[in-house]
Formats: structure tokens, C-alpha cells, sequence
């Protein structure tokens, strides 16, 4: 009905099994023995012998070129940061912090450096370092963001400076080398190369304002390049690096840049302006009334709204518009063209107009009453 308690063991005498102790003994002579001998043979083996450097001989025209453009240009592009001021809620302690990084180039030597207008917004100060490495606190001079650019300035000793070749960008062909020097997401003083991929490209600037003339490139433009010199082949400044069009924010081989014609024209306004002194005719425009009268009369252009008294515009006899005694608009003169630059909009008569100086005089083709008429008309400036 219920198991009977469990025998004990008897006691005997205690079992060794030999074979789990000679297996590692085994083993370890094995690999004492293989070591010995890959030891032995190591110790006995001569020093290894150095490989030979095969000699290269000279580098090519090409290779000379870049080489001594970068070394003649490069003296002049600055590295740029950026600082804003920044309110603590707690202490309500201002501090500065860094917002970002930027290119520029020497303009002359009384220390102007040229740069990209969106570098330096939002900023409250900026600091320049030249090739040198040695930093200077910038004062800012004027900015142009209709045409994305800026001028500081900094207290650098003349010697140290070194102001870029300036070149012209009228005479620039498609498929002419460039080369673009700048300082790509914060590596300082980066060269790339390419060629002119576009001309005549139209670009938005940080206004809102069109950009014409842009020059397109496919050498490599990043976060960083803005504002550095983009080079021809005998090291000239033709444009100034801008935007890039990218899906993914880095170089996808399209990038503009500001030709140097435009930069020429605007730099000195600034310098001597903190502005652009912009050239007018001295009429009034809207462009919400001008597409409604344009399209009613089934032209295009701008047409004059007004004439300023004393103006320009008054003296060479251009029409405004009226309006009649039953509440309807008599045309004025439409504007069609300006020194045979097609007029179709605002923007086109404003970006006619600025590629000129005050002081110039441009002819007009309008169009009066069912005709073509030609007006001469010298610029005044803007108030």
C-alpha cells in the first residue's frame, strides 16, 4: 500500500575519469607548440622592405591653372559669422549666439567686403576672418536686398587685404569654366569648379523682387558658399554665389549667382549710400490697375497713372491717365519698352530702369492712342 523508504548508498571507493583532463592538457601543447614555432619564424624574418614611390612627373596645364588660381584668389574670400542677440526670460540677460555662416569677398582696400544680403539678416553683429584666420568685428554698410546684396566693412590693416579681380559678366558664354570659392557648410576656403550651365536666368530675391541676368552653374554651391566669388579662368570675379535649387538643401549641380555687372553698379551705391539710389521716370504705376486698363485696351506694358510735377516724365511729355466726366478712364501712355527691353509688367519697367544710373537717358516706345511713339527721357533719382 505505501513504498518502502529508499536503500542508502553503500560507500565505495571515489571514480576518476582521465579523459576530461588530458583533452585541454592535450590542447595546450598544440597550441604552445604552434606558437612557438609562428614566434621563432617572426622573430627570424627580415624587416619588411619599403615600396619604391613610382615618380609622377609634372602636373598638367589644367592642374597648374586651378593650383595658381586658387593661390591668387583665395587671399581675398573672408569667412563670415553671423550673431543675434537673444533675451533670457529668466535673468533678462541679452546674450549674442552664433546664427550662421557665410562667404564674402575684399571689394577695395579700405576694407569693404561684399556679400549675400540673406547672410547677414536677422543678424545684429558679424564677425570676418580673413585668409589669415585673424577676426575683425564688421560694421555694416548698406544692404540691396532687391539685388540680394550687402557691403560690410572691418578695420583690417591694408597689407592684410587683398581685393578680388573684378571681371564683367555681359560677355559670358555657356560652357566657359568657373571656379567658386567659399567656405561650404563651415569649411573655410573651398574651391570647386564647373561651367556657366545657363545666362539670362531670373531669380527671387529675399525682397520678394526679381534678380535678372543670373548667371547658372553646375560647380558645387552649399549652405555656406552664399555670398563668395564665383571666378572665370583668369581668376575674375563675374558673380557673386546666391542660391542653389535643390530638393534635398546641397549642391545638385544648379546654382546662381549675381553677375558681377549688377554687383559693380550696386556696390558703389552702397558704399557711398548705405542704399540703392534707384533711377525713375517720374510716373506712377500700380500693377493690380495696370493688368484691369491693359487688358481692357488688349495690350501690353505698364501704363502711366501719373506724372510728377517738375518731373522728368513731365518735361519729355508723357501722358497719364484721367478720368472723364462720366466716371470713365481716358488711356495714357503705355509703356512698352525701355532702350528695346520688352516692358510687360511693374517689374519689368523697375528692372529696365535699374540697370541703368541716374542720370542716363533711355528712350521709350509707348503706345498713344493707337500709335507707336518714341519718348527720350533722362533718369532722375528716387525720393
Amino acid at each position: 500500500m505505501y513504498d518502502s523508504p529508499p536503500t542508502p548508498p553503500r560507500p565505495g571507493r571515489p571514480r576518476f575519469r582521465l579523459a576530461p583532463l588530458l583533452l585541454p592538457l592535450l590542447l595546450g601543447l598544440v597550441l604552445g607548440f604552434y606558437l612557438f614555432r609562428v614566434l621563432d619564424v617572426g622573430l627570424r624574418r627580415p624587416p619588411p622592405t619599403p615600396r619604391a614611390v613610382t615618380p609622377r612627373g609634372d602636373l598638367d596645364a589644367e592642374e597648374k591653372s586651378n593650383i595658381e588660381l586658387f593661390r591668387e584668389s583665395s587671399p581675398s574670400v573672408v569667412y563670415i559669422t553671423t550673431l543675434a542677440r537673444r533675451l533670457d526670460f529668466w535673468t533678462r540677460n541679452v546674450t549674442e549666439i552664433p546664427r550662421g555662416t557665410g562667404s564674402g569677398f575684399v571689394w577695395d582696400s579700405a576694407g569693404h567686403v561684399v556679400t549675400n544680403f540673406h547672410v547677414l539678416q536677422g543678424a545684429s553683429t558679424a564677425d570676418v576672418s580673413l585668409a589669415g584666420r585673424t577676426g575683425y568685428k564688421a560694421a555694416f554698410v548698406g544692404g540691396a536686398p532687391q539685388y540680394d546684396l550687402a557691403v560690410l566693412r572691418i578695420g583690417a590693416p591694408r597689407q592684410d587685404l587683398h581685393p578680388i579681380a573684378v571681371g564683367t559678366s555681359r560677355d559670358l558664354q555657356v560652357g566657359q569654366r568657373v571656379y567658386a570659392i567659399g567656405n561650404p557648410f563651415g569649411l573655410d576656403r573651398t574651391l570647386t569648379t564647373g561651367i556657366v550651365s545657363a545666362l539670362g536666368r531670373t531669380i527671387q530675391s529675399v525682397s520678394g523682387r526679381p534678380i535678372e541676368d543670373v548667371i547658372q552653374t553646375d560647380a558645387a554651391i552649399n549652405p555656406g558658399n552664399s555670398g563668395g566669388p564665383l571666378l572665370d579662368s583668369a581668376g575674375r570675379l563675374i558673380g557673386v554665389n546666391t542660391a542653389i535649387y535643390s530638393p534635398s538643401g546641397s549642391s545638385a549641380g544648379i546654382g546662381f549667382a549675381v553677375p558681377v555687372d549688377t554687383v559693380a553698379r550696386v556696390v558703389p551705391q552702397l558704399i557711398a549710400h548705405g542704399r540703392i539710389v534707384r533711377p525713375t521716370l517720374g510716373i506712377s504705376v500700380d500693377e493690380r490697375v495696370n493688368l484691369v486698363l491693359t487688358r481692357e485696351m488688349g495690350v501690353e506694358g505698364v501704363m502711366v497713372l501719373g506724372v510728377a510735377p517738375g518731373s522728368s516724365a513731365e518735361a519729355a511729355g508723357l501722358l497719364a491717365a484721367e478720368r472723364a466726366s462720366d466716371g470713365s478712364v481716358v488711356p495714357g501712355d503705355v509703356i512698352q519698352e525701355v532702350d528695346g527691353k520688352t516692358v510687360r509688367s511693374v517689374d519689368d519697367l523697375l528692372g529696365a530702369l535699374e540697370a541703368h544710373d541716374v542720370g542716363d537717358r533711355v528712350t521709350l516706345k509707348v503706345q498713344r492712342e493707337g500709335r507707336r511713339v518714341e519718348v527720350p527721357v533722362t533718369l532722375q533719382p528716387a525720393q
